[in-house]
């Protein structure tokens, strides 16, 4: 035997080795005989991607269990003619149905993606609709008996400081923790009681006494008010592009059910 000969045969050889080896790579597992390729598992963490899951090695593995478990309970519905069953056909057509709806409208998104200039004409427009306004920041204690209320009020009076009564007595959890803090927010944004109370009060100073609502009886302070501030473009632009492209989705949507001959009528949608 030659060398060159035998430098073949080995080069042919190794080939043969490692042709398997590049096939398994592109599996998942073998079950029962049948490959589960590796792009299945792709597909299934593509997809949990989309929906704005985070993609960590605990995920992985879950998803490869997932994919190894379907072809298991998928061959052994395949051996009882699973796929022959009304219920089945039906249930497929759906399915058809709803991922060739998805893979159309992002399609369209894909197409057509909302730009800067739609985003800033938007907020040009809404900046004209809504007027500034005053903003008012107050703190508030949420309790639940006008007792409860006096006493309190009673105490800060007396020298307790109304943030440590906040911390300590307010039901309301989300300000309770600041302080009872609620930082800077129009009239309109709180129950009429609250904000009738509130826009009364000069800077400083504290509600007399407590003020009913549907939630409960509050002691309100108001620590500062100011002009409203209309938020930067850049600060709300990709919120915004958002917003537009689901507006020309849902524009995309409605010219196709105009266009549609049928003969059912809608209601409201």
């Amino acid at each position: 035997m030659t060398r060159p000969t035998f430098a073949l045969r080995a080069s042919v050889l190794a080939v043969a080795v490692l042709l398997p080896l590049a096939a398994a790579a592109q599996n998942i597992a073998i079950v029962n005989g049948k490959a589960v390729p590796k792009a299945r598992l792709e597909l299934l963490l593509e997809q949990a991607k989309r929906s704005g899951q985070q993609i960590t090695p605990e995920i992985e593995g879950q998803a490869r269990e997932q994919v190894v478990l379907r072809e298991i309970f998928g061959q052994e519905a395949e051996k009882r003619s699973v796929a022959t069953l009304p219920e089945f056909k039906a249930q497929m057509e759906l399915a058809r149905q709803s991922i060739l709806i998805r893979e159309l409208f992002q399609d369209y998104t894909r197409k057509n993606p909302a730009t800067d200039a739609e985003a800033k004409a938007e907020y040009d427009k809404v900046k004209t609709q809504q007027a500034a306004g005053t903003e008012y920041r107050a703190r508030h204690i949420l309790v639940e008996s006008e007792d409860e209320a006096k006493a309190l009020i009673a105490q800060i009076k007396g020298g307790a400081k109304f943030e440590d009564l906040a911390k300590a007595k307010s039901k309301d959890p989300g300000s309770g923790e600041n302080g009872g803090d609620l930082d800077f927010a129009k009239p309109e944004n709180y129950v009429p009681e609250f904000s009738k109370a509130m826009t009364a009060l000069k800077k400083g100073e504290m509600t007399e006494t407590a003020v009913k609502s549907q939630f409960g009886w509050h002691i309100i302070r108001l620590d500062d008010v100011r002009e409203a501030k209309f938020p930067e473009f850049d600060g709300v632009k990709e919120q915004l592009k958002q917003q537009v492209g689901q507006a020309k989705l849902q524009k995309f949507q409605e010219s196709l059910r105009k266009a549609a001959k049928t003969d059912y009528k809608f209601g409201g949608l």
